[in-house]
This record gives structure tokens, C-alpha cells and sequence, in this order.
């Protein structure tokens, strides 16, 4: 997926948009890149590949260079960036967090156009360039990025880095979270309000769906004002979300407690106690355990000096061995015991097998899943927060084709907890995967939990209503 970071100051900017850039590092795994502008030095960029170092170190020692009281950054999963651009809208350079559905489309319309793409990455086309180079169209930027708006399908939020300021814009569905900070003497704005705190900056406000800003170190402009209708992503509180971050007014910890407390308050199966599946199902498993009543212990423990998420590498052997070697269960905690484990999905489901066996290789008597969300049935075509390449790579689709001979049958039937087939496919999971009992949260539960009405929220994911 992905997450940026800008600020503009009265002072030197560098500082903090180092340290606000790293604090989204979550995000993403593939590339991380800052761009900086100065009357008199211009702009300065660089871009590291992240796949195999983490972005301080990639950065740290050349921080000197950037120079000025502005700039952007932002850690990818997509394309190098930032780009810079000189356009008859001025010099500028550009940070995405996006995802093109209809990226060889409108690359060919701009081809046919007699434009051409210069930033090409391993071969292809990069699609935060194709973002500028629809931009520049427009007479204005709010103009341009409205066309962004209308042409492309997916989404894209962004931050443009001008010689006046820096314009942030958020996708036009609000797929993806943009938030303004303040400080004396200078402003910020973030994928991840996380990386406000340490830099003392406080929250000022979410922007809307669709909404343009420029913003200066002592004002902000309003240059295209939000619209009424958003669908930000659930899986956003359910597992990408930092626990300290917040989206819409409703932090990431919160939510993740109560979806758990809701659930824990309605199990009747017994257990000695909870143990949240690191990092994301912890949230939920405290909220478990205090819902149903029962203690929370750790028995398994993930090793953070090194191992980054699991889901990142592009090679599925690797991400499964990566998703292993983080986790170290512990005996003494596991050994005769009944235990509720706690975790944010299922995707693929490529690692949870030996992850189950390893939970009884150790000892657990019993070992009983409890998921954050409802079973992924929908591939999603608005953010990229997972590596698939096709829907078949979702467990539940597996199972779907070996049940009904094809992938794409009765699908709202398999979305749906109250019917056979919705019963029956969990059911078969459990049973792949050698569990005692498995339940996922409903939808219902989900959205009471995120505090924000449905029909702003996508659940495509979850049920496909949400369509381009």
C-alpha cells in the first residue's frame, strides 16, 4: 500500500520530515523517497530501494543535502517517487498512495495523445508519473487533479510539493486516509496521524473525500472542498493501521478492542485463556479476553529487531518463511493449555497450517481462531494491500471452486454468516488448517466497532459492494 509525510515550516523542515516520513514505514516495504524545496537550492530528492534495509539507514547519512523549510516523503509499494515535474503549472514534485485499476489504459490514451513517460520502473510505466502527467492537463491543480478524479479507477490520494507550499489531496472516495497537523510555526500531513506525537504536532483535521488543500506553515487553503459521499477501507482499523493512528476520529487500538470485546462477549467455548497473534491481533485479543472474561497471555511473541511483515516480499516462499521465523511461541505458556488466538485475517492462508501445528507441537491442547474480520470472499480493486495478483489466491475462493467447481459461484451466499454455504466454507478451513474451532467476526460487528455508518465505510472485501 503505502503512506506519506509532508511539512512546511518557518524553519528547517528536514528533521521532521525524516522522522514523520519513518513513521510510516508500516505501510509499506518496497521504496521510501523525500523531496525538499528551497529558494535557493530548488528541489532535492532521493529515492532507496527498501526491500532488503529499512528507510533510517537508508537515509540517514545523507540528510545534509536537503535543504529548505518544505518537503514530502513517502514510503511505497508501488513506484520510485517522489517525481519532479516542470509544467506550465511550475516546477513540482509529487508523492501517491494509489492503485490504478485502469493504469494500461490510460497509459495508451496519453500515448495516442502524443506524451510519453520518461520515469519508467523495471519496464513499466510509473504510475505516479502518469498521476502528474494527468495533473498537468488541467489549467489549475485543483482542475488537474480533478481530472486525476474522474479518469482514474481505483484511487489515489497524494502531496505536491509547489515553489508555494505543499498541496495535499485525498482520494475521491476517501479510500485511503489523508490528516493535517499543527505546530507552532509549521503544519504536517500524513497517511498515519501516528506520526504526529513525537514530533509535536497535534491533529487539526482529517481531510475529507475529494478535498484539496495548500498548505503554508501558519495557514491552511481550502481549494476544493470535500464531498458527502466516502468509502474509507475497514481493513485500514483491522490490520494496516498503526494501534496509536487514528482515521476519521476512530483510533486503530479502539476499534480493534471493542471488535474484539463484542466478540469475546458472545463465545461460549472454553478456554484457559486469550493470546493475540502479533501485532495486529493483539488489540482485539485484549478486548477478547476482557469481553468473555477470561485472561490474556502471551504465548507467542514476535522477534521485532528484524523481521518485517510477512506479506511484503514478492516471493511467496520467502513471505511464508519470514512469516514464521517472526513468531516464537512459547511452551511454558502453550503446554496442556485451551487457547483462544486472536488474528486480524485470513488471505491466503499459506502459513497458517504450520502455524497451527506448531501452536500443538508445543503443547496447546486445543486451539480455537478467532479472526478481526469477515472471511476476504472479494479480491479488492482500490488499494493494493496484499501482493495477489488474481482472487484465486484468497483461501475462501479455493475452497468456493472445490465446493461448487467454480471460483465465482454464489458468492453472496459464501459472504452471508446465516447460510449453509458460509457455515460450510469455515467449517473446511477450520478443518485445513487442523483447528478446534474457527469464527470470524461479521460485518455487522466491524462497522459498531469502527463507530462510522456503513455506507461510508468499504467492505468490498468482505461482501463486494462497492463497485468504480
Amino acid at each position: 500500500m503505502g503512506g506519506f509525510f509532508g511539512t512546511i515550516a518557518k524553519e528547517e523542515c528536514i528533521n521532521d520530515l525524516f522522522y514523520g516520513t519513518d513513521y510510516n514505514s508500516h505501510m509499506g516495504t518496497k521504496r521510501g523517497g523525500m523531496a525538499t524545496y528551497s529558494d535557493a537550492g530548488g528541489f532535492r530528492r532521493s529515492i532507496h530501494n527498501l526491500e532488503s534495509d529499512y528507510f533510517r539507514s537508508k537515509f540517514e547519512d545523507e540528510l545534509d543535502k536537503f535543504t529548505g523549510n518544505a518537503g514530502i516523503g513517502v514510503i511505497s509499494d508501488t513506484d520510485p517517487q517522489p517525481i519532479v515535474i516542470n509544467s506550465h503549472l511550475g516546477r513540482f514534485a509529487i508523492v501517491t498512495v494509489a492503485r490504478i485499476a485502469n493504469l494500461a489504459e490510460l497509459e495508451q490514451e496519453m500515448l495516442d495523445s502524443n506524451m510519453h513517460f520518461a520515469e519508467l520502473s523495471s519496464g513499466k510505466t510509473n504510475q505516479t508519473e502518469l498521476i502528474a502527467l494527468l495533473i498537468i492537463q488541467g489549467k489549475t491543480f485543483r482542475e488537474g487533479i480533478e481530472n486525476v478524479y474522474a479518469k482514474v479507477k481505483g484511487s489515489c490520494s497524494m502531496l505536491i510539493l509547489t515553489e508555494n507550499g505543499i498541496i495535499a489531496a485525498r482520494d475521491k472516495w476517501g479510500r485511503t486516509p489523508v490528516v493535517l497537523g499543527k505546530k507552532n510555526g509549521a503544519h504536517a500531513v500524513a497517511s498515519e496521524s501516528c506520526s504526529f506525537p513525537n514530533l509535536d504536532y497535534e491533529i487539526e483535521k482529517y481531510l475529507g473525500p475529494g478535498e484539496i488543500v495548500r498548505i503554508l506553515p501558519d495557514s491552511v487553503e481550502q481549494i476544493r472542498p470535500a464531498d458527502e459521499e466516502m468509502q474509507i477501507c475497514s481493513f485500514l482499523w483491522v490490520y494496516y493501521g498503526f494501534p496509536t493512528s487514528g482515521y476519521e476520529g476512530r483510533n486503530v487500538e479502539q476499534v480493534r478492542f471493542r471488535s474484539g470485546y463484542m466478540m469475546g462477549s458472545k463465545d461460549t467455548s472454553e478456554a484457559d485463556f486469550v493470546c493475540g497473534i502479533p501485532d495486529s491481533g493483539i488489540g482485539q485479543g485484549l478486548g477478547y479476553a476482557e469481553g468473555k472474561g477470561i485472561p490474556y497471555h502471551r504465548a507467542i511473541t514476535k522477534y521485532t529487531p528484524t523481521w518485517p511483515r510477512s506479506f511484503t516480499p514478492s516471493n511467496q516462499e520467502r513471505r511464508s518463511l519470514v512469516a514464521k521465523m517472526k513468531l516464537i511461541p512459547n511452551r511454558a505458556m502453550l503446554e496442556g493449555k485451551k487457547i483462544i488466538f486472536c488474528d486480524d485475517s485470513i488471505v491466503r492462508g499459506t502459513q497458517l497450517k504450520d502455524n497451527v501445528k506448531v501452536l500443538y507441537d508445543y503443547g496447546a491442547k486445543e486451539v480455537h481462531m478467532r479472526i478481526g474480520c469477515p472471511p476476504l470472499v472479494y479480491g479488492c480493486p482500490f488499494l493494493g494491500f496484499s501482493a495477489s495478483k488474481t482472487d484465486m489466491e484468497l483461501i475462501t475462493r479455493r475452497i468456493i471452486k472445490e465446493f461448487e467447481g467454480d471460483e465465482n459461484k454464489n458468492l453472496d451466499k459464501y459472504s452471508d454468516p446465516s447460510t449453509p454455504e458460509y457455515k460450510r466454507m469455515v467449517d473446511r478451513i477450520a478443518e485445513m488448517f487442523g483447528m478446534t474451532s474457527l469464527k470470524f467476526n461479521t460485518i455487522e460487528t466491524l462497522i459498531e466497532a469502527i463507530g462510522l455508518p456503513k455506507c461510508k465505510v468499504c467492505t468490498h472485501c468482505f461482501d463486494g459492494s462497492s463497485h468504480f
